[in-house]
């Protein structure tokens, strides 16, 4: 069969490949809100675009959730939900700035057992490892992670990953852990930032940035060299 794809459905596929499960809804918000009938719009789309056997689908979901076709991850699987949790942490970040670089299960050390953020971006001109808390930990165990991303900032592999600018010095990614219970995990080394969502951090990143103004001039923000700009 002949076919020929659109640049939306070429974007489409890359990003339901990138991101591993997306739903109905996201891919409306992203690629079709311009239009007169999104939803129609998108629905159509889908359909042609699994039809063709470009894409995978789970009606285990309402609205349906796609999937690449080599997806290694069951129809029903709960692997799903977590990837919708990372889906809806990005397009909370596109509210403020389109991401860039993005990794979603980002394994910057190659290695089995080193650390593996949910994924990495470089958002509004910085580095960040998110890390999404779905389930309670122990405070052990979240100091355990925290300690595993330690290990890797004394390892200084972290220098030569590719995304680090060619005409700076590196920077080492600040770590934001997204959850709704607080950790006392910490680190004197990376710089850890723990928020219920992107919107919470964006709006205490405005609040301190408004008393920074109303009180002294700021100056660069820095933590053990670590570099972060949100406003």
């Amino acid at each position: 069969m002949s076919f020929r794809l659109s640049q939306r459905d070429k974007d489409i596929i890359g990003f339901i490949n990138q991101f591993r499960a997306v739903d109905r809804d996201s891919l409306v918000e992203l690629f079709f809100k311009q239009l007169k009938s999104p939803i129609n719009a998108c629905n159509s789309v889908m359909v042609r675009l699994y039809r063709l056997g470009l894409i995978e689908r789970t009606q285990q979901y309402s609205p349906t959730v796609y999937l690449p076709v080599d997806a290694k991850i069951k129809k029903n699987s709960q692997k799903i939900l977590h990837f919708l949790s990372i889906l809806d942490i990005y397009k909370q970040m596109c509210t403020y700035s389109a991401p860039k670089q993005v990794i979603v299960e980002d394994k910057p050390t190659g290695r089995k057992g080193g650390i593996e953020p949910d994924f990495f971006c470089i958002f509004k001109g910085s580095p960040f490892w998110i890390e999404i808390q779905r389930n309670q930990y122990s405070e052990q165990k979240m100091q355990a992670k925290i300690n595993l991303y330690e290990e890797f900032f004394f390892s200084d592999e972290w220098k030569a990953l590719h995304w680090q600018p060619e005409d700076r010095v590196a920077v080492f990614p600040t770590v934001i852990l997204i959850t709704s219970v607080r950790y006392a995990a910490k680190s004197d080394h990376i710089r850890i930032i723990q928020a219920g969502s992107i919107h919470e951090l964006m709006e205490k990143y405005k609040r301190s940035t408004k008393q920074q103004r109303e009180e002294k001039p700021i100056t660069q923000s820095s933590s053990g060299g670590i570099r972060i700009t949100l406003t």
